[in-house]
């Protein structure tokens, strides 16, 4: 499996997080932050220890006017050290936006699984997508960016239901055949369940072995950190949250809220998994944004404040075996 495990010294940093709320998590924000606020959300997060943040979507002002002026936001960017800013893309035009841009260093290619999703979401079919993007994604590799293809409605569509997992295997290999792309699986509208995440990581394993994923999860159900967590056990370091747990999708109903990231870092570190992030910076920036969108945000560390005791190992209890509580 996912060789968690290799990472030896104390206090490396044993799960990555791609930060997306300037993209996914403010997409649907009944209130439009501004060009500049974006840019102050980013410029916060940027300080606070991730590795790469999910900034804009290459899509059309009008259709999504939350994510418009995509190009001056990136252009504002300050340049921070080891950070990495990735746009989101769904059409081939959006890729030719997104690579004028040097500050650009990830483009995420969204595709779904799901026909019926993708059609609502891109306008085609999955397979019509992924051949149409498939000139693109080797022009975006070949540039020099890095090239993440996300699989949406991994998990299931609200539309469809259940997709069948060969689909999404095969979709795996797709993205593997045209180059050195990342994978990232994704639960859009958040139905997912720990059995089904861990049942998906090992036939991934057992398809593409040493094929690292990255895995993106909404808490529409409650479920968000019991999936993160069945993944970590079985050694995915890799996930994708959002700042206060925004999020959502305008194509796909009840979409609501990311895993929040304030409280995955908060169980992450108080188990003793380490994940770079300056908790309390985050905390501040979670409340700071809280007042930008205007309204009370569904993170709950932000409120209830993080786990400050040391994790201590579990030991077996002491109390006699046949006592009751």
């Amino acid at each position: 499996m996912y060789a968690i495990q290799n990472i030896q010294k104390v206090g490396a940093i044993l799960i990555e997080i791609c930060e997306v709320g300037p993209r996914d998590g403010l997409q649907t924000e009944a209130t439009y932050l501004s060009v500049q606020q974006r840019v102050d959300m980013i410029s916060k997060l940027s300080k606070l220890g991730f590795s790469k943040i999910e900034c804009v979507s290459f899509v059309r002002d009008d259709l999504v006017p939350q994510m418009a002026h995509a190009e001056k936001v990136i252009e504002a960017l300050p340049k921070e050290k080891g950070v990495r800013y990735a746009g989101l893309v769904l059409s081939a035009g959006g890729v030719h936006r997104a690579l004028r841009l040097e500050n650009l260093t990830d483009i995420h290619f969204a595709i779904a699984a799901s026909d019926t999703f993708n059609k609502r979401n891109a306008g085609r079919p999955t397979w019509d997508t992924l051949e149409r993007l498939s000139t693109p994604i080797k022009e975006a590799l070949q540039s020099g960016k890095q090239v993440t293809g996300i699989i949406a409605t991994a998990f299931g569509c609200p539309f469809e239901g259940i997709i069948p997992q060969d689909r999404v295997l095969k979709m795996i290999e797709s993205y593997i055949n045209l180059g050195n792309c990342q994978i990232c699986l994704a639960d859009t509208t958040g139905l997912a369940n720990p059995k089904q995440v861990q049942h998906m990581i090992q036939e991934v394993d057992l398809h593409f072995p040493g094929v690292p994923i990255s895995l993106h999860f909404h808490n529409t159900r409650g479920l968000g950190l019991a999936n993160v967590l069945a993944a970590i056990q079985l050694g995915v370091t890799r996930f994708d949250s959002s700042i206060g747990g925004l999020g959502g999708c305008p194509y796909a109903p009840l979409a609501v809220g990311n895993v929040c990231t304030e409280d995955l870092v908060n169980m992450a570190e108080s188990m003793g998994i380490a994940t770079g992030i300056d908790l309390d910076g985050l905390i501040d920036t979670a409340k700071w944004t809280e007042q930008q969108v205007k309204r009370k945000l569904d993170g709950l560390v932000m409120k209830a404040g993080p786990i400050r005791f040391p994790s201590v190992p579990y030991e077996k209890s002491s109390l006699n075996e046949n006592s009751k509580m």
